[in-house]
């Protein structure tokens, strides 16, 4: 698996560009970012072509792209889990408003949820719903590869926050503990932001998971 890591906008988000191999044409997008004209940009550049765009969760600095990307390539999807479905469309609860901003999106291709598998481009995701930061959050775990991306359930010595609209923390601590440091602890974890770590790592050293 190649991943390339764009880190885009005010909120450093990590745009993460997913190919079967170095030569594949055809990729995944996982999440995109405030300010997105670095992504097509670097598409265009590398020559890919996405199939599909998964949305860790429905905040704003995790879809803001989601359009630019539809305009771009009419035949892309949007994935996103069922719980966060709607804050595609609502400027309350993805937070943009807040953010200073009203932004809406067209509602999502396909609505997935836990223990669903993603195959597109040659890659097969299976879907972890970690609801806590958002009723809809998910990570999605690559078992072939040892890899997981896991949106902003999980960083490197941290965890996500639960004091927006809808989060939980107690919800965010058990999913952590319960889905994903029961996973090899070689598994790389690809955060929304920040730099990677692994499972092994946060088990013993992240002091939210103690």
């Amino acid at each position: 698996m190649k991943i390339d890591r764009l880190v885009l906008g005010e909120f450093e988000n990590n745009c993460y560009i997913v190919r079967n191999n170095d030569s594949a044409a055809e990729c995944l997008v996982i999440d995109t970012a405030l300010d997105v004209r670095e992504l097509p940009a670097f598409l265009d550049q590398h020559k890919l072509t996405p199939a599909a765009v998964i949305l860790t969760h429905g905040h704003i600095d995790h879809i803001a792209g989601v359009e630019a990307l539809r305009k771009k390539f009419p035949s892309i999807l949007v994935y996103i889990h069922k719980l966060d479905a709607e804050m595609l469309g609502d400027a309350d609860e993805n937070l943009s408003l807040m953010a200073g901003s009203s932004f809406t999106a067209g509602k999502a291709d396909r609505l997935i949820d836990e223990g669903d598998a993603i195959d597109k481009a040659g890659i097969r995701l299976r879907v972890i719903h970690t609801p806590g930061h958002t009723p809809g959050g998910i990570c999605l775990y690559a078992e072939k590869d040892g890899i997981i991306f896991v949106g902003d359930t999980l960083f490197a010595g941290s965890v996500g926050r639960a004091d927006f609209p809808n989060g939980d923390m107690k919800k965010l601590i058990e999913g952590i503990k319960h889905k994903l440091l029961v996973l090899p602890d070689n598994t790389i974890v690809y955060p929304g932001h920040g730099p990677e770590t692994t499972i092994g790592r946060e088990k013993t050293d992240n002091p939210f998971l103690s």
